[in-house]
C-alpha cells in the first residue's frame, strides 16, 4: 500500500503521422522527472488512453506499442527512471485497448518498469490513522459507461466498439494527410469535442487557412456587410411603406458623397440581395426535402444525426453514484475519457475526472457576424494526489504551467473573441471516510447535481457539463472517440 497516489490520464500517445507529435513531452518529463526526485512510498498510476493504438492503421497488435515507444523514447526512458523510484501502473483505456488483449505487453511495459493491470477497474487502500478497514479509492478509465466505446467482450482484440471504426475512419485518415494541410492543424482533430463538430471545425480550418487568399479578400466584405444589407433591406420596405422618410436608406445624399466607397458599397449590397433572394427561394423546397428525408429515415430505424453523442458525465456519474453507494469503502471514484477535468463532492466521497493532457479546443464566436466562429486551443496538463492525513483523506488538485499555443492566425487572433475565464478546480478537498455519501436520490436530481456542483474543466462540465468543449459554450463530450 502506498502513502500517495498519483493521478493522470489521456495522455494519447502514439498515432500515424503528425498524430504522433507529442505536444507537452517537455512537461511530462518535468512531471516524471519530479516524481522520480522525490521518490518514497508513491504509486502514479495511468489510468486509461496513455496510447493512442487506435491512431495506427499500417500496424496491428503488440507491434503498435513498439510503434509508439520508437517514436517517444525520451518519454519511455524517463519512465523507466521514475519507475526505478516509485511504482507506476497503468490501466487501458479504450485506445489503448489492445493492452487488455495480448499478455506480452505486460512483459514489455514491464522492461521500462511499468505494471500493466488489464482491468476495467481496479482499487487502492488509502491508510488513514484509526480506520479498522482502510477507504478505498475506485480507478477506472470510463469506457465501460459509454455506449459508443464499451467493449462488448472486455480482453478480446476483435470485439470492438463503434468508436473504434469512427477512430480509424476518421481520425486516422486526418492524420495520414495532415501534412497536405497549410500547417499542423489536421492532427488536432482528436481535440475537437464532440464528434458532430468536426465539420463545423473543418469548415472553420478551411475558411481560414485554405481558402485562397484572393477569394477569401472577396468573401470576408461580403460577409461583413451582410447584416447591414439585411437593415438596408428592412428599411428600404420601410421606406417604400412610408413609415421612415423617403431617400433615407434609398439614393441618400450622404452616401453618394462617399464617391468610389458608394460604388463599392452598392455592389456588395446588391451582391447580397442577390445572395439573400437565392436561399429565400431555395430555402422552402429543401426544408420539404429535409422533412421527406428524415421520415424516410425514421420508418428505416435511422437518425438523420447518426450515432448518437454528446451524452457529457451524466452516465459517469451515475456509475459513480452506484459504485459509491455498493462499495461503502469507497471514498473516491477516479475516472478519465471525457477530457474533462473535474471534482464533484457528494458529501463525503468524491468523484474525480482526471482529464487530458491534449490540446483542448474551444469554439469562440468572432467579433464580426457571419464569419466562422475560430476553435481557440489551450492546455490544461494536470495531476491528482490523493494521501492520508490523519484520519482524513485529502485530494489535490495540480496544474502544470505551460505555454499556450500560438496556432491562431493573425486574422484569427484579430476576429476571435475572448474566451471565458476557466473556472478554478479546488486545490485540496479534505474528505472523512466516515462521512456520509450524500449523493442524489433521483435521476433528474443527479443530472442536476452534475451540472450544479462540480468545478470544472473550462467553467463547465471533457464532462457536470464542461462549457469549454462545446461549441456554443454549454458543455459536451468526446463519446465517440
Amino acid at each position: 500500500m502506498a502513502t500517495e497516489y498519483v493521478f493522470i490520464s489521456d495522455l494519447h500517445m502514439g498515432g500515424d503521422e503528425q498524430l504522433t507529435t507529442l505536444d507537452f513531452e517537455a512537461e511530462l518529463l518535468e512531471f516524471l522527472a519530479d516524481l522520480e526526485a522525490r521518490g518514497g512510498d508513491v504509486e502514479l498510476i495511468i489510468n486509461g488512453d496513455a496510447f493512442g493504438l487506435w491512431e495506427y492503421a499500417e500496424v496491428t497488435g503488440p507491434a503498435k506499442l513498439e510503434r509508439v515507444i520508437e517514436d517517444h523514447p525520451r518519454v519511455f526512458e524517463q519512465l523507466r527512471a521514475t519507475g526505478a523510484e516509485i511504482d507506476i501502473t497503468l490501466i487501458p483505456g479504450n485506445h489503448d485497448y489492445d493492452l487488455a488483449c495480448y499478455p506480452e505487453h505486460a512483459d514489455r511495459l514491464a522492461a521500462f518498469n511499468i505494471a500493466l493491470e488489464p482491468e476495467i477497474a481496479i482499487t487502492r487502500d488509502v491508510d488513514v490513522d484509526g480506520a479498522n478497514e482502510a477507504p478505498q479509492i475506485w480507478i477506472e478509465h470510463g469506457q465501460q459507461h459509454d455506449t459508443n466505446n464499451r467493449m462488448p467482450d472486455w480482453g478480446n482484440p476483435d470485439a470492438l466498439p463503434v468508436g473504434y471504426f469512427v477512430v480509424q475512419q476518421i481520425v486516422d485518415t486526418a492524420g495520414r494527410y495532415s501534412e497536405r494541410a497549410s500547417g499542423d492543424w489536421l492532427r488536432d482533430i482528436q481535440s475537437v469535442a464532440p464528434m458532430e463538430e468536426i465539420p463545423r471545425w473543418l469548415l472553420s480550418n478551411y475558411f481560414y487557412r485554405e481558402m485562397s487568399p484572393y477569394l477569401r479578400a472577396i468573401v470576408v466584405p461580403l460577409l461583413l456587410f451582410f447584416n447591414i444589407t439585411l437593415v438596408y433591406l428592412f428599411g428600404t420596405v420601410l421606406e417604400v411603406a412610408g413609415i421612415l422618410p423617403a431617400r433615407l436608406f434609398t439614393d441618400n445624399p450622404v452616401v453618394h458623397a462617399l464617391g468610389i466607397a458608394d460604388i463599392v458599397l452598392e455592389i456588395i449590397v446588391t451582391i447580397n440581395l442577390v445572395i439573400i433572394a437565392v436561399l429565400l427561394l431555395l430555402a422552402v423546397p429543401l426544408w420539404f426535402f429535409r422533412r421527406d428525408l428524415e421520415h424516410t429515415l425514421e420508418r428505416f430505424g435511422v437518425a438523420l444525426s447518426g450515432i448518437r453523442v454528446g451524452q457529457g458525465d451524466e452516465p459517469f456519474m451515475h456509475a459513480a453514484r452506484e459504485t459509491l453507494e455498493t462499495n461503502r469503502d469507497v471514498c473516491v471514484y477516479v475516472y478519465g475519457h471525457t477530457h474533462r477535468a473535474s471534482l464533484t463532492q457528494w458529501g463525503d466521497r468524491v468523484v474525480v475526472n482526471t482529464g487530458t493532457w491534449l490540446k483542448k479546443l474551444q469554439h469562440v464566436e468572432t467579433r464580426f457576424s457571419r464569419l466562422p466562429g475560430v476553435y481557440v486551443p489551450s492546455f490544461r496538463l494536470n495531476y491528482v494526489r490523493i494521501f492520508a492525513e490523519g484520519d482524513r483523506v485529502v485530494v489535490e488538485y495540480e496544474e502544470i504551467e505551460t505555454d499556450q499555443p500560438r496556432d491562431l492566425t493573425r486574422f484569427q487572433r484579430l476576429i476571435a473573441r475572448r474566451p471565458p475565464a476557466k473556472e478554478p478546480i479546488p486545490a485540496r478537498t479534505v474528505i472523512d471516510p466516515d462521512g456520509a455519501l450524500e449523493a442524489p436520490d433521483a435521476d433528474t436530481d443527479l443530472e442536476d447535481e452534475a451540472e450544479r456542483k462540480p468545478v470544472s474543466d473550462g467553467g463547465d462540465s471533457d464532462s457536470g457539463m464542461v462549457d469549454s468543449d462545446r461549441p456554443d459554450g454549454t458543455g459536451g463530450n468526446r463519446d465517440l472517440l
